[in-house]
C-alpha cells in the first residue's frame, strides 16, 4: 500500500525536531520510537545559539527561555580553582540568539507536547522498536520499515516515502547500513552527572569549566528555582582503566559516589566547594565518553541517518544535540529544495551536514575548545600567579575561535539570521 508519510524512527530530541520540521514544510510523517512512555529523564544540556536559532523559527523560543537559564559567560579553571580565562557567550557576545542551559527532560517535554498539539498524538507510536528496513524502487519507491511491537509482541511492518533514522547511538537502521561497525568507542574517560539545588555560583549565569581531561568538572545552573536558588547541573569527569564501568551505555545508569568523589575532595575554592556540590545532589549518573567514527555515507536511497544515529560525539562543547537539531533543519531546507524528489533530498541533506559533523567529532576527540586547559596543566600543574605568563590570550583565542568555526557558530556564521531551514540546497 502506498504512503505518502515519512517514517521517523526515534522520539527523542532530534527525532522530535525532525518531525516538527518536517511538518512545518508541509510534510506528513508518522515517528515511532522504543520506549513504551515518553518522560522527562536526564540532567542538564546546553543550546549554542545556532541551535537556538532554529528552534526561535519553529516557535520555541519563548516557552523554552522560559524554563532554561540564558548563560552569559563561559570561564575555564584550573584544577586549584584559578580562572584561566573567560568569555561572554550568547546575547553578552553579541550573538541574536541566546545560550540555552536547560534540563534534557524539561526540552524534551515541551518538544513533545509541542509534537502533539501540531502534529496529532495518532501519529506518534511508542512501544516500536525499529528492526530492519528495506526499499522497493521504481519513480513511486517507498521504505518498508519492520518494528516489532513491545506491547503486543506482534512484528508490524510501516510503509512511507522515507525513513530518518534518529534511533541513537545504537541505531537499528545504522547497524543495518555498516554491520560490522563494531560497538561505540570509549576514550577512557567517565562521566558522573548530576543536579543539585545550590545558591548561585559566581553570578549565576555562567558555565565553568575546571581541570583539564584526565580529571575534570564542568557545571552550570539550568533553571531559576524560588527564592534565588538555582538547579545546577555537574559533571565530574575521570579517566579509568575500569571497563567494567564502562561497559554499558545508558544515560539513566546510577552512578556511585566512592567511585569518584575522593578524587574530588580536595577541590574545595574560594568560589565552589565541589565536593559539597556532589553532595548536595539526589544522585548522579554514569556514563563512558563514546563515539563512533565517522562514516562515508548516511544516505542510502530512501534512507537517511540523523543525530546520534549519523554521528555519535564525546560530550564537548556543548554539540551533541545542537548538532542533531542542525540536523533536521538542514533536512527541512533540502525538503524545500527538492520538493517531492526524497533521493535527491536525501543525498543533498548528506552531503551538507556529514563533512561538518565529522570534522566536530574529529575535533572533540582533540579535546576540541579544551585544549588551553591541557596546556596550562602542562606548564603549570602547581599554579601560576600571572596567566599570561603560561599561555597567551592568541594561543587561547585560536583554538576557540578555530573551535566556533567548526562547530558552525561563529559570531559571522549567523549574523544573517536565516534559518537552515529557509535556506536553497
Amino acid at each position: 500500500m502506498q504512503s505518502n508519510d515519512v517514517i521517523i524512527a526515534g522520539a527523542g530530541i532530534g527525532g522530535l525536531i525532525t518531525a516538527l520540521s518536517l511538518h512545518q514544510a508541509g510534510v506528513d510523517v508518522q515517528v515511532y520510537e522504543a520506549v513504551d512512555e515518553i518522560r522527562a529523564l536526564g540532567v542538564g544540556i546546553n543550546l549554542l545559539p545556532h541551535a537556538v536559532r532554529e528552534l526561535d523559527a519553529l516557535g520555541l523560543l519563548d516557552r523554552l527561555s522560559a524554563e532554561a537559564v540564558a548563560s552569559t559567560t563561559l570561564a575555564y579553571f584550573t584544577k586549584l580553582g584559578q580562572l584561566i580565562w573567560s568569555e561572554d557567550r550568547g546575547l553578552a557576545a553579541g550573538y541574536r540568539w541566546p545560550q540555552l542551559s536547560i534540563h534534557r527532560g524539561t526540552l524534551h517535554r515541551i518538544l513533545f507536547e509541542t509534537a502533539i498539539e501540531r502534529i496529532g498524538i495518532d501519529r506518534i507510536h511508542t512501544a516500536h522498536q525499529l528492526a530492519s528496513f528495506r526499499q522497493s524502487g521504481g519513480e513511486k519507491g517507498q521504505v518498508i520499515a519492520t518494528y516489532h511491537d513491545r506491547r503486543s509482541g506482534r512484528t508490524v511492518e510501516v510503509t512511507g516515502v522515507a525513513m530518518i533514522a534518529a534511533d541513537g547511538i545504537h541505531s537499528a537502521a545504522r547497524a543495518q547500513c555498516y554491520p560490522d561497525q563494531g560497538p561505540p568507542l570509549w576514550n577512557g574517560a567517565l562521566l558522573w552527572r548530576g543536579l543539585a539545588e545550590c545558591d548561585p555560583i559566581l553570578d549565576g549565569r555562567t558555565m565553568i569549566w575546571a581541570g583539564h581531561p584526565r580529571q575534570k568538572f564542568v557545571g552550570y545552573p539550568i533553571a531559576d528555582l524560588p527564592g534565588g536558588r538555582q538547579l545546577f547541573n555537574f559533571i565530574a569527569e575521570l579517566r579509568s582503566d575500569d571497563r567494567v564501568l564502562a561497559e554499558k551505555e545508558d544515560w539513566n545508569r546510577p552512578g556511585n559516589l566512592d567511585d569518584f568523589l575522593p578524587q574530588f575532595e580536595p577541590w574545595q575554592f574560594d568560589w565552589l566547594d565541589v565536593p559539597a556540590l556532589v553532595r548536595a545532589s539526589s544522585g548522579t549518573f554514569l556514563f563512558p565518553m563514546i563515539d563512533r567514527d565517522p562514516v562515508d555515507r548516511w544516505t542510502f536511497g530512501r534512507v537517511t541517518l540523523l543525530g546520534d544515529a549519523a554521528h555519535p560525539m564525546y560530550p564537548i562543547g556543548s554539540n551533541g544535540a545542537s548538532q542533531a537539531i542542525l540536523d533536521a533543519r538542514t533536512l527541512a531546507g533540502c525538503v524545500r529544495s527538492y520538493p517531492g524528489d526524497w533521493e535527491t533530498t536525501l543525498r543533498r541533506y548528506d552531503e551538507v551536514r556529514r563533512p561538518a559533523t565529522s570534522a566536530i567529532v574529529i575535533a572533540n576527540r582533540g579535546q576540541g575548545p579544551e585544549l588551553p586547559m591541557t596546556l596550562v596543566e602542562e606548564r603549570a600543574p602547581d599554579g601560576f600567579n600571572d596567566i599570561n605568563d603560561v599561555i597567551t590570550p592568541d594561543e587561547i583565542a585560536q583554538v576557540t575561535d578555530g573551535y566556533r568555526r567548526t562547530a558552525g557558530f561563529a559570531l559571522s556564521a549567523l549574523a544573517d539570521g536565516i534559518s537552515l531551514a529557509d535556506k536553497p540546497y
